[in-house]
């Protein structure tokens, strides 16, 4: 069973993420992440008629290379876990309906796939299941229709908005496996600082981050420099300033390891993202492209993924409500860095 550590969890049996893929849209393709991912796809609509029906086509996609890669097949996958921005998580449950595989919706906005990480090394770990599969995607022009206006409006986006980024990633985690493996965590707490503002979800969403990393640091008697990278998604080039402040009125500095996934996916000078990338998708695609590559091949060794969502709805900010911001972490290593 996973021991617990005050508010965090080890997991004693560092479940294997055993197969992982990431695919992503045309303008993601065209940043400074596109030899990274497994797929470019140029088709925004992914051969579909709607916008939704193309990001759970995306979403399906992904699922299956992911499974290809590991050589598996649904019958071979316990249960799936993952989650989108789309109502309902629609996008999700009708990626997944033809693998007929165990479902659990779940719902972290941006945080989504390191929810559904740590819970999926929570039933693999405990023995619950064998394998069990993280998935989350998001695409560019179903966020914008759902909260924020339809693109033929052509409404004028802040200098603190951020782009939603057409991108998905899916892991399996497994009870045997080669490295990466998970081996711990850290469940999030709603944090509000009364941030309003929609379009500055980088500046709700870091006093989550914040909270969150510092409470594992603590628990796991650790420093940052103890990792190789404490990566965000998606603080953007807001609130990942505001994170380092953040933390170093805690005494506590990240600035030397920290990356987040927003801030990386696009260029800022030439892409004309504002704040940076946004979405399930974003840091998904990044940790399954980039980062995990780098932890199987033993180039890192520890990693911190620490995903931030803002829970907010259409109808909540039209009401004026503040903006409350959850993270969920997770811990990931390499097979040197079990023993370090």
């Amino acid at each position: 069973m996973p021991k617990r550590i005050y508010s965090s969890l080890s997991f004693e049996n560092h479940p294997s993420l055993y197969s992982f893929a990431s695919i992503a849209g045309q303008k993601e393709g065209e940043g400074p992440m596109k030899n990274y991912f497994d797929h470019i796809e140029q088709d925004g609509m992914f051969g579909e008629k709607n916008w939704e029906k193309a990001e759970s086509r995306l979403q399906a996609n992904t699922l299956n290379l992911a499974l290809q890669k590991g050589r598996l097949k649904p019958v071979d996958v316990d249960c799936i876990i993952g989650g989108d921005l789309i109502n309902q998580c629609t996008g999700s449950s009708f990626a997944v309906r033809e693998t007929k595989i165990p479902f659990l919706g779940v719902y972290g906005a941006c945080s989504t796939m390191a929810e559904s990480l740590l819970l999926a090394g929570i039933l693999v770990d405990g023995g619950y299941s064998f394998r069990t599969a993280a998935v989350t995607s998001s695409h560019f022009s179903t966020a914008e229709r759902q909260f924020r206006f339809p693109l033929s409006y052509g409404g004028q986006r802040t200098p603190t908005a951020q782009w939603t980024c057409t991108a998905s990633g899916a892991i399996v985690v497994s009870a045997e496996g080669e490295a990466p493996y998970i081996v711990g965590g850290c469940i999030g707490k709603i944090n509000d600082l009364g941030v309003t503002d929609a379009t500055n979800m980088g500046a709700a969403m870091a006093p989550a981050a914040a909270d969150t990393i510092l409470r594992y640091l603590q628990d796991t008697s650790t420093t940052p420099e103890t990792y190789d990278a404490i990566i965000t998604g998606d603080l953007g080039n807001i609130g990942s300033p505001l994170l380092i402040d953040l933390l170093l009125k805690q005494g506590v500095d990240i600035s030397s390891v920290h990356q987040d996934c927003g801030a990386l996916m696009f260029d800022e000078q030439k892409q004309d993202t504002h704040a940076g990338g946004s979405g399930c998708g974003c840091s998904a695609s990044i940790l399954c492209g980039y980062f995990l590559p780098k932890l199987q091949s033993g180039e890192m060794k520890k990693i911190l993924f620490a995903a931030t969502g803002a829970l907010l709805s259409a109808m909540s900010s039209q009401q004026g409500e503040s903006i409350p911001s959850i993270c969920h972490l997770v811990e990931i290593r390499s097979q040197e860095g079990l023993t370090c």
